[in-house]
């Protein structure tokens, strides 16, 4: 088994190439050729901890296990992982690494990914809203996929100013309460929202009744009650709604006009880490990072 530690997954991680996988992942997501069982979660008095296993041929056999607890403050992150890995014809344990990292940058890579496929081409402002990790890693990845002339980055009681005339707004906060309204949406704009704090929510619910398309990762997952589903969703019509995988494939179709509102609401799926813990592995493998260790007992 080879044992990677967060400073080595940092440094292995090509967040060029995690975009490109997570594209490839959810397409085999939606064509139906993954296993992705819905998380779920042990809950404590102040977060929880979730266990979410999934396979994808190409990216491999594994599971993560996260922790969520939106009440930590800085320098610790309010998400923290561990992905094991195992080999897809034996079942044995191949890989142990933090997932932390992965976590962070996954995510605000397929809200990337979905940007790139339904913002407005001409989209040149972006507003994101929260200052914490999540924050942090879209401020890394939004770039890569548009050409944003100005990027605006707030926190508490900034938002309406950061949201008023940008093209995409990247909503990365744990707010049970909205943090960004209808109203002070222009027309033709993308929103993205990562951020989860059940039952409340950072997004307005008027932002989900207006949308034109409404992009998930996965319909199973997003409509799924918590842990696993959005509750901004609840109550929407399933048909109504969009795969990221569907659109990559060209097999749904995203915005037709620019004047629509488009959202693109995330939960977080073991594909993502899956796809960005298999760009790590192979890095590794290749650089000779890590650790080996012999696990004992595995032959009876």
């Amino acid at each position: 088994m080879l044992v990677l530690t967060r400073a080595e997954v940092e440094e292995l991680l090509d967040l060029d190439a995690l975009l490109e996988a997570l594209a490839g992942v959810h397409a085999e997501l939606s064509a139906g050729n993954a296993s992705l069982p819905p998380r779920v979660a042990a809950f404590t008095a102040d977060g929880l901890l979730g266990a979410m296993p999934g396979f994808v041929p190409g990216a491999g056999l594994g599971a993560k296990l996260v922790s969520l607890y939106p009440r930590n403050k800085a320098p610790l992150p309010t998400h923290q992982a561990a992905i094991a890995l195992f080999d897809e014809g034996t079942g044995m344990l191949t890989a142990l690494m933090d997932g932390t990292y992965i976590t962070a940058m996954r995510t605000a890579a397929a809200a990337a990914l979905a940007a790139r496929l339904l913002a407005r081409p001409d989209a040149r402002v972006l507003a994101i809203l929260g200052t914490g990790v999540q924050s942090r890693a879209a401020q890394e990845l939004f770039p890569r996929v548009r050409d944003f002339a100005e990027i605006r980055v707030a926190g508490r009681g900034e938002y309406e100013d950061a949201v008023r005339g940008a093209d995409v707004v990247a909503a990365t906060t744990h707010s049970p309460d909205p943090v960004v309204l209808a109203e002070w949406l222009e027309p033709g704009v993308h929103v993205s929202s990562v951020g989860y704090n059940a039952p409340g929510s950072e997004l307005d619910p008027e932002i989900v009744a207006r949308a034109n398309v409404i992009c998930v990762e996965s319909r199973d997952s997003a409509l799924a009650p918590p842990p696993a589903g959005a509750p901004e969703l609840a109550g929407v019509d399933p048909e109504g709604v969009v795969e990221l995988g569907e659109l990559v494939a060209g097999t749904r179709v995203g915005r037709t006009s620019p004047e629509h509102l488009t959202l693109y609401k995330s939960v977080g799926i073991a594909v993502q880490d899956l796809a960005a813990a298999a760009l790590v592995l192979a890095a590794a493998r290749e650089s000779g990072a890590g650790l080996e260790i012999a696990m004992e007992g595995i032959h009876a």
